[in-house]
C-alpha cells in the first residue's frame, strides 16, 4: 500500500500557511482554501465541527487515473471517519445514534458556488427513524433525509434538479402552502418517498442506503466536478490555473434545521461598499443552501441579536477574531444548532472594487496590514472598474430581462455609453457638436479619419476589428467606451440600419454600450460617473503607490539605470488631454501624436492641399496655414505640463492616410461618368492619389524617411514646436519639449535630418531671447534601430520604444490582419501564450528591447528610455519594463491611475532583485 498521504484531520493541521503580498500559502495548496481554513480556525480555537479533507493531490490522481481513487486514499478516508466518529461520540450508519456529514469541495481559490457539495449523507431509512428518536424531532429529520436524496440525485447522480423540484411545487400547489416551512411531518416523507422514487425511475436503481457507499460516490462526485463546465468556464475567466485540483472536506453535519436553530452567511465588512460592519443574511429554521439559492427570504444578519442574542454575540466576536487573524475581509458561513453557534467556512471576501479599495486603505489605517499590503491587494483592473462610467446594476439586470442585449463583441475599451446611433464620423460629429445630442458611432470597422467623429461619440461600436484595431486604440486612449468585432450586427450604410437576429437599429436610435463586458443594449441604461477626485481613498492608495514606486534604491540599478522606480507619463495630443493626464497622477507626456491634429476637419483640406502641391512654393504656402494650428496645440499642451517633460512625435504616418480614400473616390467618379457628369478635379485628384499608391505603406514613405524626403513639413513642425515653448517659458512657465523622430532604422537618417531640426530650434531661442533645457530622441521601432543601439545613441537623447509597430515588424505580423485571421486560433491552442499586442512579448520583443536599453546606455549614460505603445497600459507589460530599467512607461490618460499601481506593483516585487 502506498505510504502517500492524501487526507488530514482538521486538529491535525498545524499552521503552515504564510502571509504573503495578500494571499495565505501553504497548506491553502494541497487542502483547498475551505480544508485549509477549517484545519486553521480548529487550530485558533474557533468552534467547528470535526472533519477532514481529502486533498487536492488526491483530486488529480483520481482524474489521471481515468477516475479511479489512488492507492490508499479511501482507505485513509475511511481511518478518518473512524476519528470522527471518537471525536463526537457517534456512529456512521448507527439507527441509535448517526454520525451524520457533508461532503464539500474547495479549492486553492475561492470559486464559490462553481463544484458540488451533498450534505447530510449517512441519512438512510433506518437512520433516520434513529435520529428522529433521538432528538424528537421527525420534521427535522425528515427534511434533512428529502435534502439528502434531492441533492444526492442531482449532483452525484446527475439527475436534473427539476425533476425533484416540480413535484415539490406541485404537492405544495395542492396543499396550498406557500412555504417550505409550512410542510408537516408526514407531508415530508410523503415528498421523500417520492423523491427516491425518481431516482430510482431515472436511474434504474434505487437510492443508496449504504452510507458508506453514499460517501464514495459523494467524495467521487466532487472531484469530477472540478471538471465540470462552470468550473472550468469561471476559470477560464478569473485565469485560474485547470491543473490545481479541489480538496473534499468532510464535515460532520450540524443542522440550522431544528429548534431553536438557524444558518447564515455574512462578511466581515460590507462588501458592496467596504464598510466596517457585519454584513449578512440568516433564516431560522433552515439549512446553508436554503440562503445561498434564495429559496426563502433571508433577514439581515443585525436582527440575529433578537432573535438569538448569545449566539449572536458570539458571532460577532469570532467575525472580528478572524479578520484579524487573517488580515482580510472575511466571508463566513455558520450554523446555530439548538442555540450553539458553529463556523463552517472562511475565506477571502469577494468584494466590488471600491469595497476592495476602501477596506485595503481602512486596514493599513488601522495597523492591520501595511500600505505595501494594501497596495497590492488592489488589482489593476480593479482601479480600471472604477474609473469608467458604469451601468447602474439594477438598470442593466432589467435591460437583459427584456431581452433588449442585441450584441456581444470585444470589450475593447471599458465604461459605458448611452447615445443615438450614427453610422458615419462626420454626421456624428455634427450631431455631437452642432446638436448636443448624445452619439453612438457605429461603423464596420474606423479608419484614421473617423477620428473626429469619434472623439465627439460617447461610445463606439464595430461589427469588425480585434482588442488592438484602431477603434480600440482610440478608444482607450480617449477613455471612450468601445465594443469592437461584434460579428452578429450587419450594417446597411445604404439604408441606414444595422440588424442583428430579429432585431432592427435605425440611425438615431438610441442603445446603450458597455465597454466593461462588451455588450450593447437597445436603449438607454442610466449610468453612473465616478471621478478620481471624488475617491477619495483611490487617492490615497495611489499616493501610496507612488511613493513605493519612487524609492531609491528600491532596485539593484546597473550603471546607468534610473534610482527610482518607473515613472508613469501619458499618450495626449491635445491640451485637455494633457490635463486630465496630470490631475490622473501623470509625470511627463510621453507621446504627442501630431497626425492626430492634422485630421481635424479645420486642417485636414490645408494637409491635403500641402500633400498636392505641384510647386515648393504651393508646398510652402499650405504649410505657412498650418504652423499656427500647430503652434497652438503646442503652447497648450506645454502650459498643461509645466515643469514636465513633452514628448511630440514628428510626422509619422505615410501620406495617404490623409487623403480621401482611393476606392470611394473611384466609385463617385464611375458614378457621376454613369449621369453624364465629368469633374475634372476629381479625376486629377484620383490621379495624383493612384500616383501615391504604395505596395505595403506601412513599410514606405513614413516617419523620418518621409522627413527627409520632403522636410518641410518637420521643419515646420519643429518650428511651431519651439515658439510655442518660448512663449509659455516668457509667460513665466516652464516647458520641457522633446522631439521625437520616427520610425529611425539608421544612425544615418539621424545623422541627415536631426542636425537641421537642432538648428531651427536654436535659431528660435535665439529670436525669442529665451532659453530652456530640450532633448531630440528617436522612436524604436524597427528591430534593426534596437540592433544598432549604440550607434543610435550616439546622436539620439532618448529612445522611446513605440511596441505596437515593434511586435509587428519583429513577428512580421500585420496587425489587423493577425487578429483577424489566426492571432485567436494560436492563443486559443497554446501556440502564442498571449496576445502580443496586448502584452509585451518578453520571449522575442521583450529581449530586444532589453538588449536596446543595454546597448543604448553602454553609449550614452544617461539614455532616458522610455515606452509609448499601447503597451504602457499593460500591468504586465510595465513589470517588464520595470525589469529591464526603463524610466517611464506612457498611457492613455485613463490608464494613467492602474499604471501607477501596476508600476509599484512591479517595484515591490523586484524590490530584492
Amino acid at each position: 500500500m502506498s505510504n502517500k498521504k492524501w487526507v488530514y484531520l482538521f486538529k491535525e493541521v498545524d499552521q503552515a500557511e504564510k502571509y504573503v503580498g495578500g494571499e495565505w500559502e501553504g497548506v491553502r495548496g494541497l487542502l483547498g482554501g475551505k480544508g485549509a481554513n477549517l484545519a486553521e480556525m480548529t487550530r485558533i480555537g474557533i468552534p467547528v465541527p470535526a472533519g477532514f479533507t481529502v486533498t487536492t493531490e488526491a483530486c488529480n490522481a483520481y482524474l489521471k487515473a481515468g477516475e479511479k481513487f489512488p492507492e490508499g486514499m479511501w482507505e485513509q478516508e475511511l481511518e478518518a471517519l473512524a476519528e470522527i466518529e471518537k471525536q463526537t461520540g457517534k456512529k456512521f450508519g448507527d439507527p441509535t445514534n448517526p454520525l451524520l456529514v457533508s461532503c464539500r469541495s474547495g479549492a486553492k481559490f475561492s470559486m464559490p458556488g462553481m463544484m458540488d457539495t451533498v450534505l447530510n449523507i449517512g441519512l438512510n431509512d433506518e437512520t433516520a427513524k434513529g435520529l428522529a428518536k433521538l432528538t424528537n424531532d421527525e420534521n427535522f429529520v425528515y427534511d434533512a433525509y428529502r435534502r439528502l436524496v434531492q441533492m444526492f440525485g442531482s449532483v452525484v447522480l446527475g439527475i436534473d434538479d427539476e425533476k425533484f423540484e416540480e413535484p415539490l411545487d406541485e404537492y405544495k400547489k395542492e396543499k396550498g402552502y406557500k412555504s417550505d416551512t409550512e410542510l408537516t411531518v408526514s407531508d415530508w416523507k410523503v415528498i421523500t418517498e417520492k423523491f427516491k422514487e425518481i431516482v430510482e425511475k431515472e436511474k434504474g436503481f434505487p437510492f443508496p442506503q449504504d452510507p458508506i457507499a453514499q460517501l464514495k460516490l459523494a467524495t467521487e462526485a466532487v472531484f469530477k466536478s472540478w471538471n465540470g463546465k462552470r468550473a472550468i468556464d469561471y476559470r477560464n475567466a478569473a485565469g485560474i490555473s485547470h491543473d490545481l485540483g479541489t480538496a473534499v472536506s468532510i464535515v460532520t453535519m450540524v443542522f440550522g434545521n431544528m429548534e431553536n436553530s438557524g444558518t447564515g452567511v455574512a462578511f466581515t465588512r460590507d462588501p458592496s461598499t467596504g464598510e466596517k460592519k457585519v454584513w449578512g443574511e440568516y433564516l431560522l429554521d433552515a439549512q446553508g443552501e436554503d440562503v445561498v439559492a434564495g429559496i426563502r427570504n433571508a433577514t439581515e444578519i443585525e436582527n440575529l441579536s433578537k432573535e438569538l442574542p448569545e449566539a449572536y454575540e458570539q458571532f460577532l466576536d469570532i467575525c472580528q477574531k478572524l479578520e484579524k487573524h487573517y488580515r482580510e475581509m472575511q466571508d463566513v458561513e455558520f450554523t446555530i444548532e439548538r442555540g450553539k453557534l458553529w463556523m463552517l467556512q472562511t475565506r477571502s471576501g469577494k468584494r466590488t472594487a471600491k469595497a476592495a479599495v476602501k477596506i485595503a486603505v481602512d486596514m493599513a489605517n488601522e495597523g492591520l496590514i501595511t500600505k505595501e499590503d494594501a497596495v497590492l491587494r488592489i488589482k489593476p483592473e480593479q482601479v480600471d472598474t472604477l474609473l469608467h462610467p458604469q451601468f447602474d446594476n439594477n438598470a442593466k439586470k432589467d435591460a437583459q430581462e427584456q431581452n433588449k442585449l442585441f450584441a456581444v463583441g470585444v470589450n475593447a475599451s471599458p465604461g459605458a455609453a448611452v447615445g443615438q446611433v450614427y453610422f458615419d464620423a462626420d454626421l456624428a460629429e455634427k450631431k455631437a457638436k452642432e446638436e448636443g445630442q448624445d452619439v453612438i458611432m457605429v461603423r464596420p470597422f474606423t479608419k484614421p479619419d473617423d477620428v473626429h467623429g469619434m472623439l465627439a461619440a460617447k461610445g463606439i461600436l464595430t461589427s469588425e476589428g480585434g482588442a488592438t484595431s484602431h477603434a480600440a486604440v482610440v478608444a482607450r486612449q480617449f477613455g471612450i467606451p468601445c465594443v469592437v468585432g461584434a460579428s452578429s450586427v450587419h450594417i446597411d450604410l445604404e439604408t441606414r440600419k444595422l440588424k442583428a437576429g430579429n432585431i432592427e437599429v435605425k440611425e438615431g436610435d438610441f442603445i446603450s454600450v458597455d465597454g466593461t463586458t462588451g455588450e450593447a443594449f437597445l436603449g438607454k441604461i442610466s449610468t453612473v460617473a465616478p471621478t478620481l477626485e471624488e475617491q477619495t481613498d483611490l487617492m490615497v492608495l495611489l499616493k501610496w503607490a507612488d511613493e513605493l514606486a519612487a524609492v531609491d534604491g528600491i532596485r539593484k540599478a546597473p550603471k546607468g539605470w534610473p534610482s527610482r522606480g518607473l515613472m508613469v507619463w501619458a499618450n495626449a495630443d491635445y491640451p485637455e488631454d494633457a490635463r486630465r493626464a496630470r490631475s490622473y497622477g501623470a509625470q511627463g507626456i510621453g507621446l504627442c501624436r501630431t497626425e492626430h491634429m492634422f485630421f481635424e476637419p479645420q486642417r485636414l483640406p490645408i494637409v491635403q492641399r500641402m500633400i498636392l502641391a505641384k510647386t515648393t512654393e504651393e508646398r510652402q504656402e499650405a504649410i505657412d496655414k498650418l504652423l499656427p494650428f500647430q503652434r497652438k496645440d503646442f503652447d497648450g499642451l506645454f502650459e498643461a505640463m509645466t515643469g514636465l517633460p513633452v514628448i511630440i512625435r514628428l510626422i509619422d504616418p505615410p501620406l495617404h492616410e490623409f487623403m480621401p480614400d482611393e476606392e470611394s473616390l473611384f466609385e463617385e467618379i464611375i458614378e457621376e461618368r454613369v449621369k453624364g457628369i465629368a469633374d475634372p478635379q476629381k479625376e486629377e485628384l484620383l490621379k495624383r492619389i493612384k500616383a501615391m499608391h504604395e505596395s505595403n505603406p506601412m513599410m514606405g514613405l513614413r516617419g523620418v524617411r518621409l522627413s527627409i524626403v520632403m522636410p518641410e513639413i518637420v521643419t515646420m513642425q519643429v518650428q511651431a514646436i519651439f515658439e510655442a515653448a518660448a512663449d509659455v517659458k516668457l509667460r513665466g512657465l516652464d516647458p520641457k519639449p522633446e522631439v521625437m523622430i520616427p520610425l529611425t532604422g539608421h544612425v544615418n537618417e539621424l545623422k541627415v535630418i536631426q542636425p537641421k531640426l537642432e538648428a531651427i530650434a536654436k535659431k528660435v531661442m535665439e529670436e525669442k531671447g529665451v532659453q530652456f533645457a530640450y532633448k531630440f530622441g528617436t522612436m524604436i521601432e524597427i528591430p534593426r534601430a534596437g540592433l544598432t543601439a549604440d550607434k543610435i545613441a550616439g546622436v539620439a537623447e532618448f529612445f522611446s520604444f513605440g511596441t505596437n509597430d515593434l511586435t509587428q515588424f519583429t513577428f512580421g505580423y500585420s496587425r489587423d490582419d493577425a487578429e483577424r485571421n489566426f492571432l485567436v486560433t494560436y492563443i486559443e491552442e497554446g501556440i502564442l501564450p498571449k496576445n502580443p499586442f496586448q502584452t509585451i512579448d518578453r520571449d522575442g520583443v521583450g529581449q530586444l528591447m532589453k538588449m536596446t536599453v543595454e546597448k543604448g546606455r553602454a553609449a550614452r549614460l544617461d539614455l532616458e528610455c522610455g515606452i509609448c505603445g499601447e503597451h504602457g497600459g499593460d500591468p504586465d507589460s510595465i513589470e517588464w519594463c520595470h525589469m529591464i530599467g526603463l524610466n517611464y512607461v506612457s498611457c492613455s490618460p485613463y490608464r494613467v491611475p492602474i499604471a501607477r499601481l501596476a508600476a509599484a506593483h512591479a517595484a515591490l516585487k523586484h524590490k530584492s532583485d
